[in-house]
């Protein structure tokens, strides 16, 4: 049984004022990581909550990498949160490379770019895991912020399965879809075709320049 409840030494909040606006930021402590949530505007009585729960990715999140679209998605969803008036992104550490971590993503990088093997093939040529990531810490942060049920921005029923394993009722899966590139298609056809993502914009040409998010 996981714990539910964070201590109050586990948890630090502030304002956190950003160029999209102001917003509520909530530290936690829990698995050994420190993750953060960030509450915008209204929540209302906390049901049908519009929330992305994200897994790090520094490559994307913080260097705008192409061959994923993790930071894509990051800035959309808070665009998204903004725009509605209200909603919760739930930013998860030790999620890097699906959980496998920084060092050991690069290293994939390496057997894409020179074997061509996929995202999934390169993790376990290294006898790596595919995906080890946990979201019950998402459930709890949620909890804690008081939300029952959520409008989930996500393409991976794996993450619908898991929040409601925890007890998080999601009463939508709000599709997350980024404009493919040239290189992350492979990356993407990879997680619709292997891992049973929802994501029907792998069909449409890759462009050439950098996707949009807004």
């Amino acid at each position: 049984m996981r714990e539910e409840a964070f201590n109050d030494e586990d948890v630090a909040e502030s304002e956190l004022v950003t160029r999209r606006g102001t917003f509520r930021a909530v530290a936690f402590r829990a698995d050994g990581h420190e993750h953060m949530a960030l509450v915008y505007g209204r929540t209302g009585s906390r049901e049908d909550v519009l929330v992305r729960v994200h897994s790090e990715c520094m490559t994307g999140d913080l260097f705008g990498a192409m061959r994923c679209e993790c930071g894509d998605q990051l800035d959309a969803a808070l665009d998204r949160i903004v725009a509605e008036g209200g909603g919760i992104l739930v930013y998860l550490r030790g999620h890097e490379g699906r959980g496998i971590g920084l060092v050991a993503k690069v290293r994939t990088h390496v057997l894409q770019d020179e074997q061509g093997l996929d995202t999934l093939d390169s993790a376990t040529t290294l006898g790596l895991p595919v995906d080890v990531r946990d979201y019950s810490p998402a459930a709890r942060i949620l909890k804690h912020l008081g939300v029952a049920s959520v409008r989930l921005m996500s393409n991976n029923p794996d993450k619908v399965r898991a929040l409601e394993a925890d007890g998080i009722a999601v009463t939508a899966r709000v599709p997350h879809l980024m404009r493919p590139n040239p290189h992350n298609i492979g990356y993407l056809t990879a997680k619709r075709d292997r891992l049973g993502h929802d994501l029907p914009q792998v069909d449409q040409p890759a462009r050439s320049e950098y996707p949009t998010a807004r």
